[in-house]
């Protein structure tokens, strides 16, 4: 593609933009590199690509990447037999850590398969290697002690040597005797071997070899002859220190070479990764979304904004081309945003075809150009001279060449720069030449001869930048369908140009142009008109989901309450179960001693069990029994104050009030942590409900004790279990659970009953069946069929 009309569309700073984000600077060369794909398919892979990272960081934070620089080339110079310096070691550690990091960073959390999962799965981490290279090397120009066994003994040994010559050179110096011959006492190193400083003409009263000259000549530095044979030593050391750095980076040397080629793969999967991680940072910072990807030359984007525009400033725009139309003409004043149209609709396709999300809402949708043919004049002038317009139509000489189907052609203010008729008929006709090459084409105007052509001929369209008359300033919002007036007249009127002048003005205007004038302000009108019936109906449309999201909000809060309200009465009914059960165990077992009681007779028994069936029984099934209470009756209240203590008279609920009535009589009162609205009959005083009416007695009861007939109530049929599990128990407590549970059974009402005592050895069977045989409420036992238990079970028939 021609660079020269993308940069037109400014695409180059998008480009420039991102690849500052870059970290490695053979990931910014390829970002600046970047071309445009022309294959539907591969954009939409590389799309899909720049979202996949933007979500990891979004989940996962940016990785822990460093900047490395040509490493490959390191590695390769190492396969060919060169042995690496500490610093190329370094780099080449530094890129193993970013692989270490980059697969860490992927794996942070869980997620389905990605685009760019074969880049990460290309990452070959050595984390041994790594280490070792930077646990062996501190600096580019220092290998640590402890890089090897024999490193570290060599420098302890020239350590042990220096500190040995310096004790007797700093003996020397402290030395009467020879301190006199010395220029000061002080000890220092001349081609690495330590010497004192000597007076020149004392230099045969110090014994020793001379290694230089002071520049005056006065002073000789000499090492004396009790310090030449270890300062021999400490050379002959450091030779053997040199030689095992030498192999210790010849090892390290031969292990990255070994890395090849799987090093290569992976360097080159980490550049292509930095170029993605920047495209999601810069996505990231201009709220861009991944748009869908047409496989006709047709796009929509729905809120689309400039990405080199101020956020806060630039004003979104809706604007599609090839489904309906494949020409718009744009009219409108000066500044009032045409330009910036054309750039946006260009620019965003580019950058999609760049990889690059864009700044669209995300039900936007591009295709693929094959080529972007761009004449845009910025640079605004009051003159229009002869050599602007015949550059322009050089530009469109261009065009015109190249332009076929799959091109996207935008022309800013075609035509103009010369006569206006001239200017508008030609503009018309390069319109018409472009359409029959099968171009997608967006032009700007001023002329009205352009305006009648878009209205007139089918896939050509109007379109307008709208403008505020009242404050003289563009609103920047492109308006569809719609020509656009220059406003001349209103403009001028408004900053002061006198009345006869505008009235003058509007008598040499052509007829046909009055009459365009005219439809447009007709249009302008309508537009006007149909845009506050679409905010109308937008108003009513947020009101109406307000609306329902309140009463779902509302429903959702009494489906949490009856759920807690639910589980709190199961609850209840499992404690009072648990508690009638007890009582009734109780009570069977009194009954149980009166039987036994052999002082009373049976008169006296009979008496004492009626009183208490009589007394216990009845209280314990009205504590269980479900009861069907008679709607109660109340004194409505007739008005309330905000703070008022009520009762919700249908719930019997205590509540407070929050809100006076509103003009349906609604009152909103709060009911321990719910907020709901009641009528204002609902609500009644607290201790203000009248008594219950009085329950009727079933036929059975006439003429029995009033008291009787009050406490006895209608209750749920009770039926207990059909067997008893007494596995696991001795036989005193097995006896005693298998009394409670067969009169709890002859209580209820049944007949047969089931007691499971398993097989075992069968000692608990024949306890339990021998005690059987005396109970006074059984009929008769057998042992469990085929798929009742056989053995294991005890079928009992009671009386």
């Amino acid at each position: 593609m021609n660079s020269v009309y993308l940069k037109s569309l400014e695409l180059d700073k998008i480009i420039a933009r991102a690849a500052a984000l870059t970290v490695c600077a053979e990931a910014k060369e390829r970002m600046l590199a970047l071309e445009l794909q022309t294959d539907p398919d591969e954009v939409r892979f590389a799309l899909s690509q720049t979202d996949a990272v933007g979500s990891l960081l979004l989940k996962n934070g940016g990785p822990r990447f460093g900047g490395v620089e040509a490493v490959d080339k390191v590695v390769r110079r190492a396969v060919k037999g060169g042995v690496l310096s500490m610093a190329e070691l370094l780099l080449v550690a530094g890129a193993l850590r970013n692989f270490q990091n980059l697969v860490s960073w992927y794996g942070m959390t869980e997620h389905d398969l990605l685009p760019t999962d074969d880049l990460f799965y290309a990452l070959s981490p050595q984390p041994a290697l790594e280490k070792q290279i930077t646990d062996a090397i501190i600096s580019p120009e220092e290998m640590a002690d402890t890089a090897s066994s024999t490193l570290f003994d060599l420098r302890r040994k020239i350590r042990a040597t220096e500190n040995s010559i310096r004790d007797k050179l700093e003996s020397l110096v402290r030395s009467q005797a020879t301190s006199k011959y010395l220029q000061e006492a002080v000890v220092s190193l001349r081609n690495g071997r330590y010497v004192v400083p000597v007076k020149a003409e004392h230099r045969g009263d110090v014994g020793g070899i001379i290694h230089d000259v002071s520049s005056t000549g006065a002073t000789v530095f000499v090492e004396p002859t009790a310090v030449v044979e270890a300062n021999a030593k400490i050379m002959q050391l450091r030779s053997q220190e040199q030689a095992e750095i030498e192999r210790i980076l010849a090892s390290f040397t031969a292990q990255v070479a070994g890395l090849e080629p799987m090093f290569s793969y992976s360097y080159d999967a980490m550049l292509n990764i930095d170029v993605l991680l920047a495209k999601a940072k810069m996505a990231l910072e201009m709220h861009a979304w991944m748009p869908q990807v047409s496989d006709d030359v047709s796009f929509k984007l729905h809120k689309a904004r400039h990405p080199l525009i101020d956020p806060a400033k630039v004003v979104p725009i809706d604007v599609e081309l090839g489904i309906d139309y494949d020409t718009m003409v744009i009219t409108g004043p000066n500044t009032g945003g045409k330009t910036v149209t054309l750039k946006t609709a260009g620019l965003l396709c580019a950058m999609a075809q760049c990889g690059f999300l864009i700044p669209a809402h995300e039900s936007s949708s591009v295709c693929v150009f094959q080529e972007y043919l761009v004449d845009i004049g910025d640079e605004q002038s009051i003159e229009q001279s002869l050599s602007t317009f015949s550059g322009h139509m050089k530009k469109i000489t261009g065009i015109l060449e190249s332009a076929w189907k799959g091109t996207l052609v935008l022309l800013d203010e075609l035509g103009a720069g010369t006569d206006p008729a001239e200017g508008a008929a030609l503009a018309v006709s390069i319109i018409e030449e472009l359409r029959r090459m099968g171009a997608r084409i967006m032009a700007t105007t001023h002329y009205a001869e352009m305006k009648v052509f878009a209205l007139e001929t089918p896939g050509v369209v109007n379109a307008s930048c709208e403008f505020d008359v009242e404050s003289l300033r563009p609103t920047y919002k492109l308006s569809v369908g719609v020509p656009g007036k220059s406003n001349a007249f209103l403009i001028s009127e408004k900053l002061g140009i006198p009345e006869r002048i505008i009235q003058s003005a509007r008598i040499h205007m052509d007829s046909d142009d009055k009459r365009l004038d005219s439809v447009l302000a007709q249009l302008d009108d309508l537009k006007l008109q149909l845009k506050a019936g679409q905010e109308e109906i937008e108003r009513l449309k947020y009101e109406a989901e307000h609306q329902l999201e309140s009463a779902r909000k509302k429903r959702d809060d009494l489906v949490r309450q009856g759920e807690q309200e639910l589980e709190a009465a199961r609850a209840k009914a499992r404690q009072m179960t648990q508690q009638i059960q007890a009582e009734a165990y109780a009570l069977t077992d009194e009954l149980r001693k009166l039987q036994k009681d052999e002082k009373t007779s049976a008169a006296q028994r009979a008496q004492r069990a009626r009183e208490i069936a009589k007394k216990d029984t009845e209280r314990l099934l009205n504590q269980s029994d479900v009861v069907h209470q008679a709607k109660k009756e109340f004194v409505p209240l007739k008005e309330v104050r905000v703070g008022q203590e009520v009762v919700i008279a249908e719930l019997d609920q205590p509540a407070t009030v929050v809100s006076l009535p509103d003009r349906h009589g609604m009152v909103e009162v709060r009911a321990g942590i719910i907020k709901t609205k009641v009528p204002l009959s609902g609500l009644c005083a607290p201790n203000k409900l009248k008594k219950d009416p009085p329950k009727k007695q079933r036929p059975g009861l006439a003429g029995r004790d009033s008291s009787a007939a009050r406490t006895t109530v209608d209750r749920v049929q009770r039926t207990a279990s059909m067997e008893a599990d007494l596995r696991g128990l001795t036989v005193e407590e097995a006896l005693m659970e298998t009394d409670q549970y067969i009169d709890h059974a002859v209580m209820s009402g049944q007949t047969e009953v089931w007691l499971i005592h398993g097989k075992g050895t069968g000692a608990l069977r024949s306890a339990i069946q021998q005690h059987l045989k005396g109970h006074r409420n059984v009929k008769s036992f057998r042992l469990g069929r085929y798929g009742e238990g056989e053995a294991g079970v005890t079928v009992v028939e009671l009386k």
